[in-house]
């Protein structure tokens, strides 16, 4: 960012922050951060809540939840309340990022796992209907779930690439926005809750929002302008010392190790720093983004992608996951991943991602299953580490034949 921007954007931020909650729009910028959001995009969702009045939805977020994911899904909630709808804030995977882990205990932020094996348990019946909230369903187990009984879709909500054609009542995708949390303060902002000060879970709700919005930004370095307004009006009601004790939270030895790998195994072709860092268990999988922007912060490199396998236990169910994260303002993370590795059968595509950050995630199939045959697993391991440098290097470095034949 030019530095006479980032003055700009402080000094708006500053000026922002000083209103109180009960002042005007007076500054015309303020005014026209929420003309995107005010008509007709408010009122929409405002008559679609209102047409649901009294029921209860299902809020999805991704497998491995963010701190945007569970802070917007929260806002969702609370909003919806107005309404008189209830909502379950679920997730099939894990919470695994220790500052994610720390955000849902000290904020008591209400999502729940659904287990995969508890899903058979599961009555949806209950539900009138389901809601996105930071993703698009191709990041999430539940999906086949709620497409077998036949939820409807009444509410989407993104800051990612379109993933798919997906039919809901109400949609509002905003590929431009840096993340969700900028897209659910405009609507608290533009009045689909009043915010109180003085209520506790509405002081840790903003809290959380502050942490996605500036999480999903790189601690605001990234952030434009609609993001700084976003944080300017979450500072008048948010806790900034249950912010610093999420941020405060240690890495685990295992997560650093994850890093050590990292760093050992990592290779750098034209700027790209590619590693492989074997086989984790499934509640360490968010080590493997802390490891690629542990490296992404390496000299002359401006783009790193970090992969492993994945192992849970419970499901006996193996998955290759990887993390992408760059500073180069001319490469799409989301275009990327999408060209490296392609769809499946479905037409679903294996990742995607949103400007300087990205994810992939690729089903092992047959050979997904575990093996106490070091050799074996050694064997397994190689293959899936040639296959996804032999993609990746295909845009990287195409003159590059990784595979000699």
């Amino acid at each position: 960012m030019p530095k006479a921007d980032a003055v700009t954007d402080d000094a708006l931020l500053t000026e922002v922050a000083k209103k109180p909650p009960s002042s005007n729009l007076s500054s015309s910028r303020e005014k026209r951060w929420l003309e995107a959001s005010s008509e007709p995009t408010i009122r929409n969702l405002r008559q679609t809540l209102e047409r649901h009045r009294s029921e209860r939805q299902l809020v999805v977020i991704q497998d491995f939840p963010d701190p945007d994911a569970l802070s917007s899904a929260w806002a969702y909630q609370l909003i919806a309340q107005q309404h008189g709808i209830q909502c379950d804030i679920v997730y099939a995977g894990t919470l695994s990022h220790q500052e994610n882990i720390a955000l849902v205990k000290l904020t008591n932020l209400p999502a729940k796992r659904w287990s995969i094996p508890s899903l058979k348990d599961r009555d949806l019946s209950v539900y009138q209907g389901y809601v996105l909230i930071d993703n698009q369903g191709t990041t999430t187990q539940l999906m086949s779930l709620i497409q077998q009984v036949g939820l409807p879709l009444v509410v989407l909500i993104d800051h990612h690439s379109i993933q798919g054609d997906l039919k809901a009542e109400f949609a509002d995708v905003r590929p431009q926005a840096k993340a969700t949390a900028t897209i659910l303060t405009q609507y608290l902002q533009a009045g689909l809750l009043k915010l109180d000060s003085n209520i506790s879970e509405h002081v840790k709700c903003t809290t959380a929002l502050m942490h996605g919005l500036r999480s999903d930004t790189n601690r605001l370095m990234q952030a434009g302008e609609e993001d700084f307004m976003a944080a300017g009006y979450l500072s008048r009601f948010y806790d900034s010392q249950l912010l610093n004790a999420v941020l405060q939270t240690s890495r685990s030895r295992r997560v650093m190790d994850v890093i050590e790998r990292s760093l050992k195994n990592r290779k750098v072709y034209n700027n790209f720093s590619i590693a492989g860092v074997g086989y984790l268990r499934y509640e360490d999988r968010d080590a493997i983004p802390q490891a690629a922007d542990f490296l992404v912060t390496e000299e002359n490199v401006h783009t790193a992608v970090v992969y492993g396998i994945v192992h849970d236990e419970d499901e006996e169910l193996e998955v290759v996951i990887g993390s992408l994260r760059t500073n180069k303002l001319t490469l799409d993370p989301d275009e990327f991943i999408k060209e490296a590795f392609g769809q499946d059968r479905t037409g679903r595509f294996f990742g995607g991602g949103r400007m300087m950050a990205g994810g992939f995630e690729i089903p092992i199939g047959f050979l997904g299953s575990f093996n106490d045959n070091a050799e074996y697993a050694k064997l397994k391991w190689e293959v899936f580490d040639i296959q996804i440098k032999q993609k990746l290097l295909r845009l990287v470095n195409p003159e590059d034949n990784l595979i000699q034949t």
